[in-house]
């Protein structure tokens, strides 16, 4: 999956570090991230690569991980376009070379966003500014401290002997039937209450055996995801929310293709019970 970059290390520990030269530096423009346009797919610029274009650098930097033994730092203040430069979505680091540095890429604007979002204290309005001894933003007016917003959510491959639920979203008219069942945590759930809503809701089933599988960070939505396999409780009947799917149907296993990249939790579950090697 995406996370796994070994034998790169990803360590989140915070700190006060100066750049170097050749640390990479996250620039956001609204929504967009820039990249350097030397090359067919661009490049996450360096401290060198932005440093003469951008006078008060130095002073905007925040320190947010370090990947083996090079700094990844962000650019606080949103930049407009820079000469030599390009814009990209953060969907374009889904299939960014090296893996390790689209996965650092798109962490970096997960917490990016988080910053960018967090400019202003939410109740009183005062500009915020970074903590110096951990990753949160203080308010000097009124002393709140905001720490990075993750959202939990489910991946459920729900199954049915050798058959699982295979969707299409709604919103996404080009999409194809290679999804499971997502969603987001309710305040007061567990996670085990959520693959159980999101069962009745989506596909109208009630769903037992519900086991963990694996999890992934996903900055794409700004959360992590817990994998869970369950099977049906009842009926197998699919009864489908129309405002969340435009397709829902049961696949059985040897109709399922052979999925070859293994990008996302999705594709890495439904790979495993194609291969029937998930948790029972």
């Amino acid at each position: 999956m995406l996370q796994d970059i070994a034998p790169h290390r990803l360590d989140l520990a915070y700190s006060l570090c100066e750049p170097a030269a050749d640390d990479y530096v996250l620039l956001l423009s609204g929504t967009k991230i820039l990249l350097v346009d030397d090359c067919p797919a661009g490049r996450l610029p360096t401290v060198q690569d932005v440093r003469p274009l951008v006078p008060t650098l130095e002073q905007d930097l925040v320190h947010l991980f370090r990947v083996d033994d090079t700094g990844v730092f962000l650019s606080l203040e949103p930049v407009a376009e820079l000469a030599g430069f390009r814009s990209v979505d953060l969907m374009t680091f889904r299939s960014f070379e090296p893996t390790w540095l689209a996965f650092a890429a798109v962490t970096a604007a997960h917490l990016g966003g988080w910053y960018a979002g967090n400019r202003y204290c939410g109740h009183c309005g005062k500009r915020t500014r970074p903590k110096d001894d951990e990753r949160a933003v203080l308010c000097d007016h009124c002393g709140v401290v905001v720490y990075p917003r993750i959202s939990p959510a489910v991946i459920v491959g729900v199954t049915n002997g050798d058959a699982i639920v295979m969707t299409r979203y709604a919103n996404r008219p080009n999409s194809k039937l290679t999804a499971l069942i997502a969603g987001f945590m309710e305040v007061g759930e567990t996670f085990e209450d959520t693959v159980r809503r999101e069962m009745r809701e989506e596909i109208g089933l009630r769903v037992k055996n519900i086991r963990y599988y694996k999890s992934q960070p996903w900055a794409f939505s700004g959360s992590v995801l817990c994998g869970f396999y369950c099977d049906v409780d009842g009926p197998a009947d699919l009864t489908v929310d129309k405002s969340e799917l435009q397709e829902a149907v049961w696949i059985k296993r040897a109709d399922l293709p052979e999925e070859n990249e293994l990008f996302s939790l999705t594709a890495t579950m439904v790979e495993m019970f194609r291969r029937d090697d998930y948790p029972r």
